[in-house]
């Protein structure tokens, strides 16, 4: 993300992905807009990690995309970490961050844009749920993931000029 700030200099950063779905919250092939993300498996040796997970938290500015989006979407925060999702922690995920989804990249980019003061819009694809009790459908079979990235990627590119058409 930095090297394609300073290489480029864009208006945007689009970035466009899959995540996994917290079962009941989320549905397969839903489209979540990011307000927010939370790298939530920051492990701080000398200090506090709830502190570091909170520094590293970032809030991102759509207010230039209005209210009227062009397509159906869930508008909310994201957790991001450099490991899928841990069916076992899902509650405390939901119950510190209110989280639906989580994914590996978009922490780090929001992060990164936000100390660039660069626009950024998120959208991510559930492509497949996981779940305390059942672990993760995609864990299980690849299938699912692969199949549910193919839908999702479709979707996301499908509708892509559309929020194009929001950028001012």
């Amino acid at each position: 993300t930095q090297y394609c700030i300073d290489q480029w200099g864009p208006r945007y950063i689009i970035n466009l992905g899959t995540c996994g779905g917290f079962e009941g919250e989320a549905k397969k092939l839903d489209i979540i807009l990011v307000d927010k993300t939370v790298i939530y498996d920051i492990a701080e040796a000398m200090g506090d990690s709830q502190e570091a997970i909170n520094d590293y938290t970032t809030t991102i500015d759509l207010s230039w995309l209005g209210n009227d989006f062009p397509t159906p979407v869930t508008k909310t925060l994201l957790v991001s970490a450099d490991k899928d999702i841990v069916p076992a922690e899902i509650p405390k995920l939901e119950s510190n961050y209110k989280a639906i989804a989580g994914d590996w990249e978009s922490g780090a980019i929001a992060y990164t844009c936000a100390k660039n003061k660069q626009r950024l819009l998120i959208l991510r694809g559930v492509t497949d749920l996981v779940s305390m009790k059942k672990g993760g459908e995609a864990y299980r079979d690849r299938l699912v993931f692969i199949q549910g990235t193919d839908a999702v990627m479709k979707k996301l590119l499908r509708n892509l000029p559309l929020w194009l058409a929001k950028c001012p």
